[in-house]
């Protein structure tokens, strides 16, 4: 059983930067692909240095951000991660772990490109949003 809304999901993909150039029906299509999830505190959500493969938006709860073992911030409910990880498999650049029961969804990589392939013009707007995103120089350490 779903634990969030399809519009809860499109409505908060939507604050993320990747999708914020999306219409409200390309938000839906990506919402549907997702899945949600919650764990208990302290399960580890990515690992520095592991390959990514997975897009998070946290709905509920806090997670813990390390890089090399330093905490760098703490994620709540909005926050996301791993955008990267949908369009190219690197290296996580840092660990994020929960701190707290976390609900939250996931936008796996192979969903991702499943819903690009049958809505080429959603493709279109996420270059243009990493073109701008290039050309701004913006960085987030928890992207990939």
């Amino acid at each position: 059983m779903p634990l969030f809304s399809h519009d809860t999901k499109a409505e908060a993909l939507g604050q993320t930067t990747l999708f914020s150039g999306l219409s409200r029906r390309e938000l839906a299509a990506l919402a549907k692909v997702t899945e949600d999830l919650d764990v208990a505190s302290g399960k580890v959500l990515c690992r520095e240095g592991e390959t990514g493969r997975e897009f998070f938006v946290i709905v509920e709860g806090q997670a813990d951000v390390t890089k090399d073992g330093e905490a760098i911030r703490t994620l709540g409910p909005g926050d996301f991660f791993g955008e990267i990880a949908l369009v190219e498999h690197v290296p996580r650049t840092a660990t994020v772990t929960a701190a707290t029961p976390l609900r939250f969804f996931v936008l796996t990589s192979q969903a991702f490109w499943s819903v690009l392939d049958h809505q080429p013009e959603i493709q279109r707007e996420i270059v243009k949003t990493l073109g701008r995103r290039v050309a701004g120089g913006l960085d987030d350490p928890t992207s990939s």
